[in-house]
């Protein structure tokens, strides 16, 4: 995400970080840089002028001038004004003291309000709220039935009877009741455009509800206009907060660099994938790390906590300190990083990779590959691969669909990393095998 932004701001350090003591001319330039990378990442012009004046106080004070590293000074000013901009402190719903806490999602069609319902079930769920799941769009064909087919994969209720968007939120409270949730989802109808009649109805669909937050829900991708479209939903119908859709594909940034600034309105979620489990709190401190490079340890941490099973996980570190890794447990452990989302992802929040690692293909089919070559051996073959004999390779190339050169390399390799770690389990250096070996 962001990568055109990120790219725009490496190149500006790497220049920087070069230089000893910084000029005023230094700082102009510097300056003049991050203001065309933001305007071409469709920063909201404003914000642009605010951020850049912040920067510049800030370069040209004595926290820069007085400093060892005035380089990597004008680059810790950079990522804490990018924190301002992007909100500040992370922001959270309000939850009612007395159940049940009301979220209503507002949005344009295509925004992915719908999805986002459901993922926002599905991260409150997990939390171990009682969630249910209003489907008061009656505009959009078909609405409510993606709503109940995401409701049943997340494991939470789905209510919406009736054809008056009203009386369906009337409802569903007395539901909510019945079912003693503690957090009611009403998925709002939107339109190709802002009009008279979709605020008209989120007006009295929020009447209705007593929303604790009223969220608009936003694509990423539309840069700027996302801006204008949050600042028309505030004034009409009132916002609490934002949450910004398909995050994970918008290059340049525009729209998470000016909502908060331009609405006055935090960010609250991103969607950062298309399953259900690519829905995350915005952290404005996390997001600036990621847009300059730093990584984001912190959600890579959460995220592993959510894949990895505890007891597996010591389990696996008793066998590697062992030396007694089998394919077996090489099988899980790679299932359980696949969950953790995108390896590309992934490798984007590692703090200090360089760019060329950062911006490299990573082909998650190779992953499927050697998933499908492992589940085509037998229990006896994944712990002792030395079973494999030439027969048994054909045999497990062609369960997989992979070829017996496939099946060597893995074996080879595997055998590499069993060798590497005895040495570890030995207290020794592990040797890394030299090329062609």
């Amino acid at each position: 995400m962001f990568e055109a932004l990120s790219d725009r701001f490496d190149g500006i350090f790497t220049r920087l970080r070069s230089r000893g003591r910084l000029s005023e001319r230094d700082i102009d330039e510097v300056a003049r840089e991050i203001r065309i990378a933001l305007l071409e990442a469709d920063v909201n012009v404003a914000v642009v002028k605010s951020f850049i004046a912040r920067v510049k106080e800030r370069a040209q004070g004595a926290e820069v001038a007085k400093s060892l590293s005035p380089a990597q000074q004008v680059i810790k000013i950079v990522h804490e004004e990018l924190v301002t901009t992007l909100g500040g402190a992370t922001g959270k719903l309000t939850m009612s003291p007395k159940p049940p806490t009301v979220v209503m999602l507002a949005g344009l069609q295509g925004s992915g309000k719908t999805t986002a319902a459901g993922k926002l079930a599905r991260l409150l769920h997990s939390d171990g709220g009682r969630v249910l799941l209003v489907g008061a769009d009656l505009q959009r064909p078909a609405a409510v039935e993606q709503l109940r087919v995401l409701g049943e994969r997340v494991g939470v209720p789905v209510y919406s009877e009736g054809r008056d968007p009203v009386k369906v939120v009337k409802g569903a409270l007395r539901e909510a009741d019945r079912l003693d949730a503690t957090v009611v989802i009403v998925d709002t109808a939107g339109r190709l455009q802002i009009d008279a009649d979709l605020m008209d109805e989120l007006r009295r669909v929020g009447k209705a509800a007593q929303p604790h937050d009223s969220l608009l829900v936003v694509d990423a991708m539309t840069g700027q206009e996302a801006v204008s479209v949050a600042e028309a939903f505030d004034d009409a119908v009132g916002l609490d907060g934002v949450i910004l859709t398909k995050i994970d594909g918008d290059a340049r940034g525009g729209a998470a660099l000016s909502v908060k600034e331009v609405v006055g309105k935090p960010i609250l979620f991103a969607g950062t994938g298309e399953k259900l489990e690519d829905f995350e709190p915005f952290h404005p401190d996390r997001m600036a790390s990621r847009i300059l490079g730093m990584g984001d340890v912190l959600t890579l941490i959460e995220k592993a906590e959510e894949a990895f099973d505890r007891e597996e996980v010591e389990e696996a570190e008793a066998k590697l300190r062992k030396g007694e890794l089998t394919l077996e447990d090489f099988l899980q452990q790679m299932r359980q990083v696949r969950k953790m989302g995108p390896l590309q992802s992934l490798v984007g929040m590692l703090p200090g990779m360089p760019k060329e690692l950062r911006d490299a293909e990573v082909d998650e089919g190779e992953l499927g590959k050697v998933e499908a070559i492992i589940c085509s051996m037998t229990p006896d073959e994944r712990r002792q691969p030395s079973l494999i004999n030439g027969s048994r390779r054909l045999r497990i190339a062609r369960g997989s669909g992979t070829t017996t050169q496939d099946v060597n390399a893995l074996l080879k390799q595997f055998k590499m990393v069993q060798q590497m770690m005895r040495q570890v389990a030995r207290g020794k250096r592990p040797q890394l095998p030299l090329p062609g070996r």
